[in-house]
């Protein structure tokens, strides 16, 4: 490990939630062999020096690894898989700092942000010339240490006199090691994005790392190899996943020259001037390489060529030409993203341009939490916010999602301080409570359920009468797999992938889905079977495509297809485009046994309509009968749609349940609502808008009124 007391490591990220803070996490015995206590500083070498506060790492992390934040790897000249010198230090507490912000900012600024920082920077030790980030100012947060006293490293402490200088970093006595040519010219202009800035896409990031990373610091590696670096990668997935910050923070830790174009920037009017411009960012990139050009929405300009669009067929061949061309370029890497990766053409996504293709998909669960420690990092939360708890309920949500969940939390905040009557210095110690965040997520809905009839319904199985029968049935083919996936692993069984409910209509088919959702606490889609048919060619599957598509992005999640039988009726007897659609389901039912958190339920009350083939085990395998309620079924009916009801002593829900043969869940509901509805009518004609006000509490529904609405709901069986 090195000599005594110091050690050599190999620099690793920093955990999501240590972003910005000056820590330095490292294993149990390498905290042993240094001899320091969490909380004592640490000085890290690489082709700087700097200085960091320590952390014990958690018990997964290798012993010969430290994990440091982009701001410390970019202190210490280094980046992720070099190694460290890192020894302990000690420091004084500091008279005062003095720091430079790197955004601009009126003098007007200067109190709050001195207040902001000096909170920040408590109990850490700094130096001149480092880069320390403010969480809660967000993109404009980046300063430097200008000055300390006494001079060199100190800590920061509840006496330290800590001074904005609004001067800039140029105008400084004290070069900022990060502005300097050490790490290369193009330092300082940083994205703003950085690993630490990224959750939930580790995988991801990994492999965007090895396409652009390696060969922008390393180029030699590929040459000794004798093969050509890659020349792009393309970023797909769902809008606000995170594909352009992973570009931003890409370019910002391998300190290459970043160029993003936004598609729509380059189309002009005039013929040859978009495929100019293009030319021209290509030149841009070569004369400052290594450099990495990024073309957000690159369908919107790289779109499949047909005989009608002559701009767009330009444009593709000129983009063609040019990534060809990369290898004369020099060390310039190109990153397209899109959330239409179908929508590009072909030639373009060949080896050789865009060499390799990457998914950032929805988050799960484990991802969600990450992101949520990003966006919470710099914010004051309450003791009863549990992040788990808000991973666990945000399905489908994405990082995007998450940020505009965590942004309306803290402004519920502010608004409900403000309410209060909080003055300006109150509000600086406001925190966000629990109950900010359930009102944020009645605002902000998961951008991966938009396009669909989506909900988490609040549906119980205490709210269906009877069919106890089929509860069980699904409760083991849906909430089974979810929540006893060792023993289904343990087993090797594969769980249900579909459940169809088939019975007389009114019985309470979908009614039974959605408490099945609301019992799992999941994602519900909610897909009327008429709706999918279109009469264009292949615009029906397509549309049973994105359905399943977005399902997957938002499980864990059932897809309920009321009315299957629109659609999927028997082959051969029905119309060309259900036949297609029948086809197109049964492509998706048979991949579902990949994703045990995806489910199809299905409703129809025409079962011997449905196409066989969807019926057979590992498709619609497990039929669930919904038939009419029986006397006591009725009862209980009765009494879900009964319950808090004004009912007079001389209602018998038993005896009511008795004489209503052939009366489906449907029309008891109907029943109880039109009684209702008799006694409410009669209340008003007596009573007048003011002295139904005052009597509201003496309003009663008698039997006669029942007897009466059996006169208009008639029995559908």
């Amino acid at each position: 490990m090195g000599s005594e007391r110091s050690v050599t490591l190999t620099v690793r990220g920093a955990e999501k939630r240590d972003g910005g803070r000056g820590i330095a996490r490292i294993s149990d015995a390498v905290r042993q062999h240094l001899e320091v206590l969490s909380g004592d500083t640490l000085a890290i070498e690489g082709d700087r020096k700097t200085v960091v506060k320590m952390w014990p790492a958690a018990a997964s992390v290798p012993d010969d690894v430290i994990q440091i934040d982009a701001e410390t790897r970019s202190n210490a000249g280094v980046s992720i898989g070099d190694t460290v010198t890192v020894r302990p230090m000690a420091v004084e507490d500091a008279e005062s700092v003095t720091v430079s912000p790197e955004a601009n900012f009126s003098l007007d600024d200067v109190d709050t942000l001195e207040v902001a920082v000096k909170r920040e920077l408590r109990d850490r030790p700094v130096s001149p010339g480092e880069r320390a980030r403010i969480e809660r100012l967000g993109d404009a947060g980046l300063f430097t240490v200008t000055a300390t006293d006494p001079d060199g490293t100190v800590r920061v402490t509840g006496e330290t006199d800590v001074k904005v200088s609004l001067a800039g970093v140029a105008d400084s006595t004290v070069t900022p090691a990060a502005a300097t040519g050490d790490v290369g010219d193009d330092a300082g202009e940083m994205t703003g994005a950085t690993y630490e800035d990224i959750g939930g896409l580790d995988d991801e990031l990994r492999r965007v790392r090895e396409m652009i990373e390696l060969p922008l610091a390393n180029p030699e590696i590929f040459r000794r190899l004798g093969i050509e670096p890659p020349k792009g990668v393309l970023l797909y997935g769902p809008p606000g996943t995170g594909k352009t910050l992973i570009a931003k923070a890409v370019a910002n830790e391998v300190d290459a020259h970043f160029i993003s174009v936004s598609g729509p920037e380059i189309m002009s009017k005039y013929k040859g001037e978009s495929e100019e411009r293009l030319r021209e960012i290509f030149d841009d990139a070569a004369e400052n390489a290594p450099a990495i050009v990024f073309f957000d929405e690159i369908d919107s300009l790289g779109g499949k060529r047909d005989d009608e669009s002559d701009v767009e067929n330009r444009l593709v061949a000129q983009m063609l030409s040019l990534m060809d061309g990369l290898e004369s370029r020099g060390d310039v890497v190109v990153i397209g993203a899109t959330n239409r990766v179908d929508a590009i053409d072909p030639a373009l996504r060949r080896g050789g341009r865009f060499d390799r293709e990457i998914e950032i998909g929805a988050p799960d669960e484990g991802g969600r939490r990450e992101v949520l420690d990003v966006h919470t990092r710099g914010m004051p939360l309450a003791d009863d916010v549990d992040l788990d708890r808000l991973a666990a309920t945000t399905h489908g949500f994405v990082g995007a999602d998450l940020h505009a969940l965590v942004t309306e939390a803290a402004m519920a905040a502010l608004r409900r301080a403000r309410d209060d009557g909080a003055d300006d210095d109150a509000l600086l110690d406001v925190t966000v409570s629990r109950d900010d965040f359930n009102a944020a997520m009645a605002s902000v809905d998961p951008s991966a359920m938009r396009e669909f009839v989506a909900e988490t319904p609040t549906v119980t199985f205490d709210d269906v009468g009877g069919l106890d029968e089929a509860k069980q049935t699904l409760v083991e083919a849906v909430e089974w797999p979810l929540s006893y996936q060792n023993l289904f692993e343990v087993t090797h069984t594969e769980p249900p992938s579909g459940v169809l409910l088939y019975g007389p209509p009114g019985t309470g088919k979908t009614l039974l889905a959605r408490a099945l959702a609301g019992e799992s606490d999941v994602n519900f889609i909610h897909v009327a079977g008429p709706e999918l048919l279109d009469r264009y060619v292949g615009e029906s599957e397509k549309a049973v495509r994105e359905v399943f598509d977005r399902a997957r992005q938002a499980s864990p999640a059932i897809v309920f297809f009321d009315e299957i039988d629109a659609i999927a009726a028997k082959r051969g007897d029905s119309h060309e485009t259900t036949e297609r659609v029948v086809s197109q389901l049964l492509t998706e039912l048979d991949g579902l046994t990949d994703n045990p958190n995806l489910v199809v339920l299905a409703a129809t009350n025409r079962r011997e309509a449905l196409d066989p083939a969807l019926l057979r085990p590992g498709r619609l395998e497990s039929h669930v009968e919904v038939p009419a309620p029986d006397e006591a079924a009725r009862r209980k009916i009765l009494a879900v749609h009964a319950d808090e009801k004004p009912l007079a002593d001389d209602v018998d829900l038993d005896e009511l349940a008795a004489d209503l043969e052939g009366y489906t869940g449907a029309d008891l509901e109907a029943l109880v609502r039109n009684a209702s509805m008799r006694a409410i009518r009669e209340a008003a004609d007596a009573w007048g808008v003011a002295e139904a006000d005052r009597n509201a509490d003496e309003i009663v529904v008698e039997e006669r009124h029942f007897d009466a609405a059996r006169d208009h709901v008639r029995p559908t069986l």
